[in-house]
C-alpha cells in the first residue's frame, strides 16, 4: 500500500498547486491513499467548505487539522457530518468533529489519526495517553496513520519512539519547514519529524515575509497574510505491507515552482 501524506497545506495558493502537483504525482505513483494536512488552507488558518471540496476533487482523502481547526467558524457546521475532517483527537470530550477516522483502501481498513502536541501549543489532553485509548479500541486495525502536530521536535520524536511497531507511521506537522530524518524506525513505523508545507516558497513558513520581519522587529501585533510567488510541494510516500501494515520505506516527495 502507498500512503501520500501531504505537509500543511497554505492558503488558496498552496490548494491550487497542491491540486496541480497531485495530478503529476498521481501519474508518477500508484497512490492507494493520499492524507493531507489542511489546518491552514484558508488564508493560512483554518478550514473551511470549499477548500475541503477542492482538495477532495484534487485527490486528497483524508483531511487531518491541528491548532488552526476553529479558526473558520463555519467548520463547526459540517464537521460532525465528513467523516474525512479529523481534527486533533486530544480535545476534550465533546469537542465537534471526530479525532480519527477508519477508512477502506481496498478490503483493508487505515486507521487515521491526529494528534496535537503541548509544548507552545493548547494544553489539550495528554496526545500520549490518547493515542493509547485509540489503539485499545482497534486492536484489530493493522494500517494506522497518525499525524502528529506540534511546535517543538522533542515531542514529535518522542511519539514516533513511543509508537515504534505500534503504528504504521507517525508524521510530524505545524512547523512547515521539511526535515531530512525520514526512516523507518526499527520496528517498522515510518517516522519523519516534519513533513514541510505546500505554498509560497518566498515567505516564512508561508506567510508575507515583510510582515513577519516587522512583527519580529517592532513586537508589534500584525495581520499575516498570504505570500506570493514560486511556491513548493513537500509530502512523504510511504510504503506499507499489506499484510503486517508496517512500513518498507519511506521517502520525501518534493516539488519546486519556477519564478
Amino acid at each position: 500500500m502507498n500512503v501520500l501524506f501531504i505537509g500543511d497545506i497554505v492558503g488558496l495558493e498552496g490548494q491550487e498547486y497542491a491540486e496541480r502537483v497531485l495530478e503529476e504525482v498521481s501519474r508518477d505513483h500508484q497512490l492507494d491513499l493520499v492524507i493531507a494536512n489542511g489546518e491552514n488552507a484558508v488564508h493560512g488558518r483554518g478550514l473551511n467548505r470549499k477548500a475541503a471540496e477542492r482538495l477532495y476533487d484534487a485527490g486528497v482523502e483524508i483531511i487531518t487539522l491541528g491548532n488552526h481547526t476553529w479558526d473558520q467558524h463555519e467548520l463547526q457546521d459540517f464537521i460532525d457530518e465528513d467523516a474525512r475532517i479529523v481534527r486533533p483527537c486530544n480535545y476534550p470530550p465533546g469537542t465537534p468533529g471526530r479525532g480519527y477516522t477508519v477508512c477502506k483502501v481496498g478490503s483493508t481498513e487505515v486507521l487515521v489519526v491526529n494528534l496535537m502536541g503541548r509544548t507552545f501549543l493548547s494544553q489539550l489532553d495528554c496526545p500520549f495517553r490518547t493515542i493509547d485509548a485509540v489503539l485499545k479500541q482497534h486492536p484489530a486495525i493493522r494500517h494506522i496513520i497518525v499525524d502528529m502536530h506540534a511546535e517543538v521536535t522533542s515531542e514529535k520524536l518522542a511519539m514516533g519512539w513511543y509508537l515504534d511497531g505500534r503504528v504504521s507511521a507517525v508524521f510530524g506537522t505545524h512547523t512547515h519547514v521539511p526535515t531530512a530524518d525520514e526512516r523507518v524506525l526499527p520496528h517498522g513505523t515510518a517516522y519523519i519529524t516534519d513533513v514541510g508545507m505546500v505554498g509560497p516558497r518566498d515567505g516564512i513558513l508561508g506567510v508575507d515575509r515583510e510582515i513577519v520581519i516587522g512583527r519580529l522587529i517592532s513586537q508589534m501585533p500584525a495581520r499575516f497574510s498570504v505570500a506570493k510567488g514560486p511556491r513548493q510541494f513537500h509530502a512523504v510516500l510511504c510504503e506499507l505491507s499489506d499484510e503486517t501494515g508496517r512500513a518498507t520505506a519511506i521517502k520525501r516527495v518534493t516539488k519546486y515552482e519556477s519564478a
